[in-house]
């Protein structure tokens, strides 16, 4: 189709989607090929730019006293047939260009809107992009041609499929969708879409691809029954296909053949408007369809135009009155005459030419829905918009050599080319058009969604818009409350290889599979997750452990030998018990400290030994209670101090047992004089001051700390005295073992000597059992853990301070309160004698 200008656009477009080519022989004559299957709508894109040219030649503010004109090219969906048509556009041809003999003057064309498809676009450009022409394509998303280097002169006006990729991950994020099936064609445009979306994919974490798939452009029935069925067994709900509409076509028919329901597949703008895909009979497995569609737009005066468009029948050599009868012939089924004889054979109408295009249902006239049509206008627009502003050049002021400015007289392509960088128009329907560095616009896509209404008729319908901005950059908006499902829940599908893992839990990647394949670990414990699907598990701090579900870190328990605890209780209420019956033992003997029974067994020696059993029951508390550096320090010195006292005062005591004993033989009074008040005071005082000398001694170079233990629990802090010292802790056991040895072989030697009230019987059996008790604590104390210890130690220092009570002043008290016929001198002495 062609009109004349002063300037001529050239035009590509898909107004038959086959060809046939005829076997050639050497012998034969050159035959061209044939153009099969009218397209429609590849025509009414043809027409759009028809119209768009006349539009602009109408308007007075838009190159002005210029006449714009136009040569359309059918590529037939072949790509030998669209690169010799743009070969065409670029170098004239003689029945529809003179030039002038010297070749100067405008050239055939300077600018052209198309190709339909990537690959042709593609091959196209790597020819005339030597010669900078123009190309704007209304519809070719391969991202491949935002490259500058290899492709300087193309622009469009349809976002790349870089965004196109950007904005199906955006959607599969927005509903969760992890684990899809990626289907494309075997071209340019399926191949850079599968490398672009997997590398989308794996950058952005939104999810994992099931499959990958190439659609042949055969349509071998073999590989695509394969492909259904790897389709029908994976687990992956949501298809994705990056194909064109052929494709689409004989994959559903295997997918119906099949009958492989339940899936929700996502459109790319090629296939996700197309008509011929919503039928009755494939709308039960693509109703609920998702689709990236081109931008739809308005053309006021567009189905004006188009009802306009009428077929000649006085002019049957144009080619263009050709064409419009093709589009009459395929609209109205009916033949121009003379028709086929097959047509008359099997009774077909004659087309008359006056048939009316508005009482026809076509989808032709439907301009309701003007998306791939809008591209194309803005395309023209675009060329027209650089075309004005290289016509408003100023001599003298041009970017060119010598700012010089390009003229209609001697135009160049590549003149028109630097303006077409810089332009930026708004259309009459409200956008912004204009191009970046790559020669890409400003992307905007619609998200489409296929309703299948209760009638059996189909709806596509807008349900948000994707698109990016300089200021918020890419965003999707979604109405869900419009989205239909496909579904018998009437909800968005779960398409995941691997449920998500919750708090508590983290992921593990099954050997051999994807990243979105992976098993649910629960933390171990003192770890915890308190994200869904976290990688690691994190440890808590060191006061801190696991709650029992491994989601959150809770407070350690502390542990360590209480008050308000039942064993904390009793054990202080046992050690108070000690403390007044020492208390009242003294007061015993304090107010019968006359009486021969008190006076016989050192009374003196006895009030000291009561009240350093006194010390050695209060000594028990400091081991009580959470444990304070004064607490660790002050309980192990004044329990070695305590017991070091008593054990003295027995020590001592026993002494003097055994000298009077001597002192009762001839000869023996002498040595009686050593073991005097003063000496026996003197004697307890330095056995102790060693004893302090050795907790002095202890405390100062290691001395005992409060410790927050974590090895004997992992859930639990244990606050414990450690003895910084384990040589200065043994001294001092050790010092108070030395001393109740000597005590105890001592009180041995004496238990038979003759006296009514022998006390020596008494030391023997008290210690004994003070050596027993100490005996059984040090591997008690060893293997007990924690307060365990705390309280073998205070027990063993209660039965201990107990035994030598009961052992040395129970048979005293016996006799005191019980028994007080046998507290007298004569009783005492009586006894003696008769034992004598």
């Amino acid at each position: 189709m062609h009109k004349p200008g002063d300037v001529v656009l050239g035009g590509l477009f898909e107004v038959h989607y086959t060809s046939v080519f005829p076997e050639w022989t050497f012998t034969s004559e050159p035959q061209q090929p044939s153009c099969k299957g009218f397209d429609t709508l590849g025509f009414r894109q043809a027409i759009t730019m028809a119209f768009a040219v006349d539009e602009i030649n109408k308007n007075s503010n838009l190159l002005p006293n210029i006449t714009l004109g136009y040569s359309l090219y059918d590529n037939c969906g072949a790509l030998i047939i669209g690169f010799s048509a743009a070969l065409s556009l670029a170098t004239g041809r003689e029945e529809h260009f003179l030039l002038q003999e010297n070749c100067s003057g405008t050239p055939p064309i300077v600018g052209i809107v198309g190709d339909h498809y990537s690959t042709f676009s593609i091959a196209m450009s790597n020819v005339l992009g030597l010669y900078r022409m123009p190309i704007v394509s209304h519809f070719a998303t391969c991202s491949c041609l935002s490259d500058r280097q290899r492709f300087p002169s193309f622009f469009r006006t349809i976002p790349n499929d870089a965004f196109q990729v950007r904005a199906m991950i955006q959607i599969l994020k927005h509903f969760s969708w992890t684990w899809v099936g990626l289907l494309v064609s075997d071209d340019d445009y399926g191949l850079h879409v599968a490398q672009s979306f997997q590398s989308g994919l794996a950058q952005s974490g939104g999810g994992c691809l099931a499959y990958l798939e190439v659609l042949p452009w055969d349509s071998d029935p073999n590989e695509l029954r394969r492909i259904v069925h790897l389709i029908k067994k994976s687990t992956a709900c949501v298809v994705i296909v990056f194909a064109h509409e052929i494709h689409m076509i004989q994959l559903m028919e295997e997918v119906v053949q099949q009958n492989v329901t339940g899936l929700q597949w996502i459109a790319s703008e090629t296939w996700s408007a197309t008509p011929v895909l919503q039928t009755p009979r494939l709308m039960p497995y693509l109703g609920g369809t998702l689709g990236i569609a081109i931008h739809r737009g308005e053309l006021p005066g567009l189905r004006d135009f188009l009802l306009q468009i009428r077929p000649d029948q006085n002019n049957n050599g144009s080619y263009g009155n050709s064409m419009v009868k093709q589009f009459w012939e395929h609209t109205f089924e009916c033949r121009f005459a003379p028709p086929p004889a097959d047509w008359v054979e099997a009774g077909g109408a004659l087309c008359t030419g006056q048939e009316d295009l508005e009482n026809v249902e076509t989808e032709f006239m439907d301009i309701s829905n003007l998306r791939p049509e809008y591209n194309v206008y803005k395309a023209v627009y675009a060329l027209a918009y650089a075309l004005h502003d290289m016509l408003q050049c100023e001599p003298g002021r041009g970017p060119f050599s010598g700012h010089s400015c390009g003229s209609l007289q001697r135009l160049e392509p590549w003149q028109l080319l630097h303006y077409l960088e810089k332009v930026n128009f708004t259309t009459s329907f409200g956008e912004q058009v204009s191009f970046d560095e790559n020669g890409d616009v400003l992307p905007i896509y619609d998200i489409m969604n296929w309703l299948w209404l209760p009638d059996g008729k189909t709806k596509v319908q807008s349900v948000g818009v994707v698109k990016r901005s300089a200021s918020k950059g890419e965003e999707l908006t979604l109405d869900e409350d419009k989205i239909y499902w496909n579904f018998d829940a009437k909800e968005p599908p779960r398409s995941v290889c691997s449920e998500s893992c919750p708090p508590g839990t983290r992921m593990a990647r099954k050997k051999g599979e994807p990243v979105c394949c992976f098993d649910c670990i629960p933390c171990s414990e003192g770890k915890i997750s308190n994200e869904t699907d976290s990688m690691e598990c994190t440890s808590c701090p060191d006061d801190f452990w696991s709650s029992p579900q491994r989601d959150h870190c809770v407070p350690k328990k502390t542990e360590f030998l209480s008050y308000q605890e039942p064993l904390g209780i009793c054990l202080t209420a046992t050690s108070l018990l000690g403390t007044f019956i020492c208390a009242v033992v003294l007061g015993i003997f304090i107010y019968h400290r006359s009486t021969p029974i008190v006076r016989a067994n050192n009374s003196e020696l006895s009030f000291l030994i009561l009240l350093s059993l006194k010390l050695c029951f209060l000594c028990s508390l400091l081991f009580i209670g959470r444990p304070q550096l004064w607490t660790c320090q002050l309980r192990h010195a004044a329990f070695g101090i305590s017991f070091v006292l008593c054990v003295s005062c027995i020590l001592v005591k026993t002494m003097v047992v055994l000298a009077v004993f001597q002192a009762s033989k001839p000869g023996g009074g002498a040595k009686l004089k050593w073991f005097g008040a003063v000496q026996q005071r003197g004697t307890v005082m330095a056995l102790t001051l060693i004893q302090a000398a050795i907790c002095t001694v202890w405390l100062v170079s290691s001395s005992p700390a409060p410790h927050r233990n974590t090895q004997y629990h992992n859930d639990k802090i244990v606050y414990e005295c450690v003895v910084g010292s384990t040589v200065g802790f043994a001294v001092l056991l050790g010092y108070i073992g030395l001393l109740a040895i000597l005590s105890f072989l001592l009180a041995f030697l004496a238990r038979n000597l003759p006296d009514n009230f022998n006390e020596a019987k008494l030391i023997t059996f008290s210690m004994l059992i003070f050596s027993a008790v100490w005996v059984a604590f040090v591997p008690a104390y060893v293997n007990s853990p924690g307060k365990y210890a705390d309280a073998v130690q205070v027990f063993a220092i209660l039965a201990s301070s107990f035994g030598l009570l009961v052992a040395l002043f129970g048979p005293k008290c016996y006799i005191i309160l019980l028994r007080p016929e046998r507290n007298t001198k004569k009783a005492i002495m009586g006894r003696g004698n008769a034992k004598t």
